[in-house]
């Protein structure tokens, strides 16, 4: 009977019987040795009889390398070893022709490949890789590949593997090794050690806050200084005008302690003073507070000759001004450095304000410091803002406030609504661009004009400290504008002579974000000192920045440490009166 499909048929036939090559165990086969067929293997040659039969030692599939990828690998690579086996011989004058790549190029940027160079540093003491003065710099694999960057400083000028990195005389400067603003006794007692990394990653918002009371009195602005920056025509002398300043710290500011009597807060202080608490992690200098603890009042202070009065310049730079040492008191190191900045932002502001008593604002409050029968210079335009701001956390069980005594220099009106406007004036200074500590700074006479973004974008850098700190105190006393000058030595060689050059007009906010600078994390940082010094009893804490290191530490000292001093300082000020 036929079968009904063709189904019927295939389960018709012998179960032994199926498609495909038969399957065999046979490893011998025409006497030759059989070996299976794998899909790695490269079928443009059977055998590469070039290669001497190297590799045959190492069982398994070999490491594939692309230079040499049309070599036999996989299962079919032990032929190589057996047709090149003793009693072979016959077959070695055999020949075929080699595709494989005969490049001589020692620089591969293709896929998997490395790109070496040789560095300036190269010649001298070895080898090295893409790198500076002695330093390699080594990329490891092709794509995806990661990079490695070697920088011993036990290494000499040469490269190699113990080289240093340098740049241009790097290797005859000498270590750097700053002095501390105030040096710790015995009597002193360490409390804490905290790293800037540490502080820079709090975060504590407290709003705009308030203002309480606001004494002195405010001149208008100079609009003829806006004119176009870096312009000959724009140019300025920047004259020593005599008025009456003053910079009183907190425990002595009458205003303050009035404020501490009536309860209005629990820690009190100076913009000045605070300002440099919040930027601390920009710091590199050494600089020091005193913080005295009364019941439940905290007060943050300035020690007599502090650094915190004194205006750095090219503090954050890479290659910062010289330190002053023997036999090399010139006056481009620091100290020098730091008083002409200092003046300059004395006198200019000064100077940029025009002086009229029928066109000046008053405060509700007269000058807190100035007292016409003891002085012979008449009082400088400030006003003075006594503002509190909230640093309580949601777990507190009482509210904690901070009264910040603020400054403005002038004012100025609207040019489209008319209204008056706070504003903060600073001033930048040049000393020399092609002098040790410039920080690579353009020619301010040359550029000001056409290149004004780069010449602030290298302040940024280079004074990144202190442009932070003016514009935290800008911010503190809610000002609308602030002003920097740019002002340049007449002639470089010599610091007595200044001349503006221009002056540029910014909001605080606005340039805050453009240094990426976040003022949370400056309330976050108070706060966190606040609580150590109020977990700990009554008495003086002394907070000092390290001079070569980014951390702070908090110290608990006597009560009458610093008051020796500060009573010589009285002396003295005293005997230079007679």
């Amino acid at each position: 009977m036929a079968p009904a499909s063709l189904l019927d048929l295939v389960q018709a036939l012998p179960a032994t019987d199926s498609w495909g090559p038969p399957v065999t165990t046979e490893t011998i086969r025409d006497g030759l040795p059989f070996a299976p067929f794998s899909k790695g293997d490269k079928l443009g040659r059977m055998a590469d009889w070039t290669a001497d039969g190297k590799g045959q030692e190492r069982g398994g599939r070999q490491q594939y390398n692309r230079n040499f990828r049309d070599q036999p690998y996989g299962a079919g690579a032990g032929l190589q070893g057996i047709f090149s086996a003793e009693g072979m011989n016959e077959e070695n004058t055999f020949s075929v022709v080699d595709n494989s790549r005969t490049s001589t190029r020692t620089r591969g940027f293709g896929r998997g490949g490395s790109a070496i160079f040789r560095g300036r540093g190269g010649a001298r003491g070895g080898q090295a890789q893409r790198g500076a003065r002695g330093g390699t710099f080594q990329r490891v694999g092709g794509r995806g590949g990661q990079q490695q960057y070697n920088n011993n400083p036990r290494g000499g000028r040469g490269g190699g593997p113990g080289g240093r990195r340098f740049g241009w005389r790097d290797y005859d400067k000498p270590q750097r090794t700053r002095e501390a603003s105030v040096q710790p006794k015995d009597t002193w007692k360490l409390l804490e050690e905290i790293d800037f990394s540490r502080l820079v990653k709090l975060n504590l918002d407290t709003g705009d806050g308030e203002d309480l009371d606001s004494y002195g009195f405010l001149y208008y602005y100079d609009r003829s200084y806006d004119k176009q920056p870096g312009a000959p025509t724009s140019f300025k002398k920047l004259n020593v005008v005599e008025r009456a300043a003053y910079n009183v710290t907190t425990s002595l500011d009458p205003i303050i302690q009035d404020l501490a009597d009536r309860d209005e807060a629990s820690i009190f202080t100076t913009d000045n003073i605070l300002s440099m608490l919040m930027c601390a992690p920009r710091s590199v200098y050494s600089w020091d507070l005193i913080i005295t603890r009364q019941g439940n009042k905290v007060f943050i202070d300035k020690r007599e000759g502090s650094n915190i009065d004194r205006v750095t310049v090219n503090e954050n730079a890479a290659d910062a001004p010289m330190e002053t040492s023997e036999g090399k008191d010139t006056i481009n190191s620091v100290g020098p450095l730091m008083e002409e900045a200092t003046h300059i932002n004395h006198v200019f502001p000064i100077q940029t304000v025009q002086e009229s008593e029928t066109q000046k604002i008053d405060m509700p409050n007269e000058h807190p410091f100035y007292n016409a029968a003891e002085e012979t210079d008449p009082p400088a335009s400030k006003a003075y803002k006594y503002r509190r701001f909230d640093l309580s956390l949601e777990a507190d069980a009482e509210p904690l406030h901070i009264i910040v005594r603020t400054e403005i220099d002038a004012v100025v009106k609207n040019s489209i609504s008319g209204e008056d406007q706070m504003m903060v004036i600073k001033a930048l200074n040049e000393f020399d661009n092609k002098a040790q500590g410039s920080g690579g700074a353009l020619d301010w006479r040359a550029k000001l004009a056409s290149q004004r973004g780069a010449v602030l974008a290298t302040e940024m850098k280079n004074n990144s400290c202190k442009l932070a700190r003016w514009t935290t105190q800008a911010i503190l006393a809610k000002a609308d504008q602030m002003k920097l000058g740019f002002v340049s030595r007449v002639n470089p060689k010599s610091a007595n002579d200044h001349v503006i050059l221009g002056v540029l007009g910014y909001k605080p906010r606005e340039f805050a974000a453009q240094m990426n600078l976040n003022l949370n994390n400056g309330w976050a940082i108070v706060r966190t000192f606040v609580d150590m010094v109020m977990k700990e009893p009554d008495g003086k804490y002394v907070m000092v920045k390290d001079p070569n290191k980014p951390t702070i530490r908090l110290y608990n000292v006597p009560l009458d440490t610093f008051e020796e001093a500060e009573e010589l300082g009285m002396v003295a000020e005293e005997g230079l009166d007679e």
